[in-house]
Order: C-alpha cells, then sequence, then structure tokens
C-alpha cells in the first residue's frame, strides 16, 4: 500500500515575474511513533489545515478546494462536534471528494499501514479526533 502526505514544493521565477502556483508531491508518511492528538494534527495535517487548523497551511495554496477551518466544526453542525462524520473521514469510508483524493490521505489506512499492531491506528485516530473536539471555537 503506497502512503501519501502533502509536501509544499515552491518553484521560484523571476523577481519581475508572477510565482507559480505551488505544487503538492506524493511522499512517504513515516512513523514517527506519535499517538498524541495535538502531535499527530501538527506532523499530519498542519501542512495543509496550517498550525492553527484554520485551512491556511503552508500547502493550502497548491490544492484545488481550500482546506477546512477545522475549529468551525461544531458551529457548521448546530454547535455540535460532529464526532462520528469527522470519525469516519480521518478512518475511511467517507465519500466527501477532497478526502481519500490525491489531495488529502485518509489517515485511519495510512495509520494502520506505518504499524503493523492495528490497535495503535485506531489511538491515533481516536487521539485525533478528540484534538479536533478540543480546539472547535466557541
Amino acid at each position: 500500500m503506497k502512503i501519501i502526505a502533502a509536501v509544499l514544493t515552491i518553484g521560484l521565477a523571476g523577481t519581475m515575474f508572477a510565482q507559480p502556483k505551488p505544487k503538492v508531491e506524493v511522499a512517504s508518511a513515516r512513523d514517527k511513533g506519535l499517538t498524541k492528538g495535538a502531535d499527530l494534527y501538527q506532523a499530519y495535517c498542519a501542512v495543509c489545515h496550517g498550525k492553527d487548523a484554520k485551512g491556511g497551511g503552508p500547502a493550502a495554496a497548491a490544492l484545488k478546494a481550500t482546506p477546512t477551518d477545522l475549529t468551525q466544526l461544531s458551529r457548521k453542525n448546530a454547535g455540535k462536534f460532529p464526532l462520528g462524520s469527522v470519525r469516519q473521514v480521518l478512518g475511511g469510508g467517507s465519500s466527501t471528494p477532497a478526502h481519500g483524493s490525491e489531495e488529502m490521505p485518509i489517515w485511519g489506512p495510512v495509520f494502520r499501514a506505518m504499524n503493523p499492531n492495528q490497535s495503535i491506528a485506531k489511538l491515533r485516530v481516536d487521539n485525533l479526533v478528540r484534538y479536533l473536539e478540543s480546539i472547535q471555537e466557541k
């Protein structure tokens, strides 16, 4: 199974010309041994969604669709964090077009491929979901 993660590549143009749009390249995701939600987010999600989770990561400009502001998930769901939907998107099984495309890996299968211990993959998805729930803006 090929493991992917977003990597930003910026092409430099001449000083008098507009710089080309950055592009996202596919690279292997490495198991960094992380299990805390905040650490997982910073290692695997912040490149697109931004360190603050508002959608402005360094790779965002290269994507076809603007990354979601992950701090607004509860607000967009009548004030309740959409736990099941978020778990489904991250763990696999979502039909959301941006998830599982070349632009966004579905992290459940990526985490499972990184480590043969499947309970570690589940723990990572669960902790990432809990972290996203903890950063919701009121």
